[in-house]
């Protein structure tokens, strides 16, 4: 399929003579409908609850229908709410964060369809202020998820995959990793030619890499082929959470989460264990932190936190902050988006954690 050049929203920093500080690879371009369910449906849905599996585009449909019925109220209202539908993924994610909350400057490197769905992730992004220059639109369809969330604000991720369009592997160029910082990466078997190709050539640009451990169902699947990427060296920051980690090292339910750093650690130079309400624990070298998290007493959806987690470490790194600093601003912005359904923060919600951070004395991005 030929690729054709994308719109690109007003807020955009596409026409900007400097490359984005970090990018962000999303092979497919993904669309997010979250909702507040009851257990009755995540009962009745293929897999396992909190984590993600993929399913077809009739099991997707099936979700979404039944969701309608199954809708919960939010905290903030006594009627049901209804589907949000947004631009979605773990990289969108931190990369909107980034550049929506931390005024980093911030691009995606993938594809999407040229279909409604498509449509909506390049509006959402773009007005975000994200650079869609590398982002190619090819013909067909955009991937989709149903992101679940039950009345603990807990989520089940259902991605529909099939017959998305996608990047390939021979797709990427020099040029759209030059003069980068940073590039953001979630670990995807099905995508992981692609990945090994975009690594090496953002290394052959002195590119550093983030990766994130995806789900621990990905993780226990297909571990081999992850530890194999750890083993060459080229990961420079991992993210895992208490779930994924357990898998990494095949242990039990009650496995330190320090085994796993330490895992980590001897093929990253920063490594990070995500704790969800017990916060994190974070090694860079010999040092270690352990930085508690913030805002669960709000929390509504946790959709998203990981992600906004690591948007506040990573441009802890880009501003050259201590290893217990981009912990503590990981944990402001993950507390952020916690705050309301899906994993774009609200406008208010950004001014609850620049509070949050002015409060505890950290980084304050510049021109809020």
């Amino acid at each position: 399929m030929g690729a054709e050049s994308l719109p690109v929203g007003p807020n955009s920093n596409s026409n900007s003579s400097s490359a984005p500080a970090v990018l962000g690879l999303q092979v497919s371009a993904l669309i997010d409908h979250v909702a507040r369910v009851d257990s009755s449906l995540l009962d009745r849905i293929p897999g396992e609850r909190g984590g993600s599996q993929l399913v077809c585009i009739q099991e997707l449909n099936h979700i979404l229908r039944e969701v309608h019925a199954h809708t919960l109220p939010s905290p903030q209202s006594l009627s049901p709410i209804t589907i949000r539908t947004m631009a979605g993924g773990s990289v969108a994610n931190t990369i909107r964060g980034l550049a929506a909350g931390f005024r980093l400057s911030t691009g995606i490197i993938g594809a999407c369809g040229d279909d409604d769905q498509g449509r909506l992730f390049i509006h959402n992004m773009s007005s975000s202020g994200v650079d869609l220059s590398r982002l190619r639109t090819h013909k067909g369809h955009t991937a989709q998820c149903a992101c679940l969330v039950d009345a603990d604000g807990n989520r089940t991720m259902r991605p529909c995959l099939s017959n998305a369009v996608k990047l390939e592997a021979n797709e990427f160029r020099k040029e759209d990793f030059k003069g980068a910082k940073w590039l953001v990466v979630r670990y995807a078997h099905q995508n992981l030619e692609q990945i090994k190709s975009a690594i090496k050539v953002a290394k052959q640009e002195d590119v550093s890499i983030s990766l994130d451990l995806a789900s621990f169902e990905m993780v226990r699947n297909h571990r081999s082929e992850l530890v194999e990427l750890l083993e060459t060296g080229n990961i420079d920051l991992c993210f895992a959470n208490e779930d994924e980690a357990r898998e990494l090292i095949r242990g039990d339910e009650n496995c330190d989460p320090e085994v796993a750093l330490d895992f980590l650690s001897c093929h990253c130079k920063w490594a990070v264990v995500t704790l969800a309400s017990k916060g994190c624990i974070a090694r860079n070298g010999k040092e270690v932190v352990r930085v508690g998290a913030i805002g669960q007493k709000n929390a509504v959806d946790a959709t998203g936190a990981g992600d906004l987690f690591a948007s506040g470490f990573i441009y802890g790194l880009v501003k050259g902050l201590p290893l217990e600093d981009c912990c503590q601003v990981g944990a402001c912005s993950g507390g952020s988006v916690i705050r309301a359904l899906g994993g774009e923060v609200l406008p208010e919600n950004w001014q609850w954690m620049y509070k949050q951070l002015k409060s505890k004395g950290l980084l304050v991005p510049e021109n809020i």
